[in-house]
C-alpha cells in the first residue's frame, strides 16, 4: 500500500464525556473552534449512542458546533444508533445540518454493538424493539434510503424493514451525495475469514469510506486494500474512498502517566472492567511526542487517509497545544 503524503487529520470530541464532568458543551464547542483555528485539522468529529453510553445527541452537538466553524468537515464516531433510528425523519435532520453547516458534514454509521457485549447494549436493543441480528439489515437499507430520498421525489421503497410510499423528504442536502462511511472493525484478524471479508464487501459497495479502531497497523493495510480491490469490482474508484484509523491520544514524556490517565478515560468513558489492557493500547498513542508520531506514522504508511485523533485528558488545552506544535508538523509536507 503507497504511503499517504497529505493526511486529513480530524478532531474526535467526547461527547460522553460531559456525563462525567471532564468537558462541558462549552468546551467542546471552543475545541472545535481551535481545531479549525489552527489550521491543522480536515474535520471535527463526535461520538454517538442512545441509551447503552449517554452523550450529548450526535446531530444536535455537530449543529451547535457548525454554526461556530465554517471550514471543517463534521462527522460522527461512529454513528451506532443509525439501525435503531427510522431513516425517513433521519434523511431529514441530517439534511438540516448539512445545510447549517454548508455543506459540510461526513455521516460516518456502524451497526453497534451486539447484544452479546453485554446487558447495557442488549437492554437498548429491546427497549428500541430491534433484534440484534437485524442491525446489519437495517443498516444497509437505511444507507439506500438515505441516497434515495436525497436525490429523488416521490420515492416508493418495500424493504424488509421499511415500506412508503410516494415520500419526497424535503429539505435536500447541501452536498450531493452526502459521504456516508461504515465504521467496522471485526475481530478476526484474516482478510481471508469469511466474516471479514463480508464486511469489507460491504463497504466498499455501500460507503464512501471506512472508520476502524483498535486494529494493528498492518492489519488495517489488509483491510483497506482488500476493500479498494472491491470496490474496483464494483466498479467504483477506490481512489475516491476515504480510510481512517480513530485514534486514542495522550501525549505524555511519563508513558506510565500517560497511559494511566488514558485508562482512566476508558474506564469512565466506556465502563470499568468493559476493555482489557491490550485493546487499550492497541486503540492508544500514548507517551512522548515522538511515540504519538510513530504510531500514527505506522496507519499513514498502511494507507490511511484520514487519522482521526481524541486526546484523552483531562488537561486538553495543553495536550492540544503538544499535538499541535510537537506532532502534527511531523506530517505536514
Amino acid at each position: 500500500m503507497e504511503r499517504v503524503m497529505n493526511p486529513k487529520f480530524g478532531l474526535s470530541l467526547p461527547n460522553r464525556a460531559v456525563q462525567f464532568e471532564w468537558w462541558t458543551l462549552d468546551h467542546l464547542i471552543e475545541a472545535a473552534q481551535m481545531g479549525e483555528d489552527c489550521g491543522l485539522f480536515d474535520s471535527v468529529w463526535v461520538g454517538d449512542n442512545f441509551l447503552s453510553k449517554p452523550r450529548l445527541e450526535c446531530i444536535v452537538t455537530l449543529s451547535a458546533i457548525a454554526v461556530k466553524t465554517s471550514k471543517v468537515r463534521l462527522g460522527t464516531s461512529c454513528f451506532a444508533s443509525f439501525p435503531l433510528r427510522h431513516p425517513v425523519p433521519m434523511a431529514i435532520q441530517w439534511a438540516t445540518l448539512d445545510i447549517l453547516s454548508h455543506g459540510r458534514t461526513i455521516l460516518n454509521v456502524c451497526t453497534g454493538a451486539p447484544a452479546h457485549h453485554g446487558p447495557n447494549f442488549a437492554l437498548e436493543l429491546d427497549n428500541m424493539g430491534v433484534d440484534t441480528t437485524e442491525r446489519v439489515g437495517r443498516l444497509v437499507e437505511g444507507i439506500r434510503i438515505l441516497r434515495k430520498v436525497w436525490t429523488e421525489d416521490h420515492v416508493d421503497h418495500e424493504g424488509r424493514y421499511y415500506t412508503f410510499k410516494d415520500l419526497t423528504v424535503l429539505p435536500k442536502p447541501v452536498q450531493t451525495p452526502v459521504p456516508i462511511w461504515i465504521a467496522v472493525n471485526p475481530i478476526e484478524d484474516s482478510v481471508e475469514h469469511p466474516a471479514v471479508d463480508r464486511v469489507l464487501r460491504r463497504v466498499a459497495k455501500h460507503a464512501d469510506g471506512w472508520q476502524s479502531d483498535a486494529t494493528p497497523a498492518h492489519i488495517f493495510g489488509q483491510r483497506w486494500q482488500r476493500i479498494r480491490e472491491y470496490a474496483s469490482a464494483e466498479g467504483r474508484d477506490p481512489d475516491s474512498l476515504e480510510s481512517s484509523i480513530h485514534l486514542m491520544v495522550n501525549i505524555n514524556d511519563d508513558e506510565d502517566a500517560a497511559f494511566k490517565e488514558a485508562a482512566e478515560f476508558f474506564g469512565l468513558y466506556f465502563g470499568q472492567g468493559f476493555m482489557p489492557e491490550e485493546k487499550m493500547k492497541l486503540w492508544l498513542a500514548y507517551g512522548t511526542p515522538a511515540q504519538v508520531i510513530q504510531k500514527i506514522q505506522a496507519y499513514l504508511d498502511a494507507g490511511c487517509t484520514t487519522p482521526v485523533v481524541r486526546l484523552v485528558t483531562r488537561d486538553f488545552n495543553g495536550q492540544f497545544k503538544r499535538l499541535v506544535e510537537e506532532v502534527l508538523p511531523a506530517f505536514q509536507v
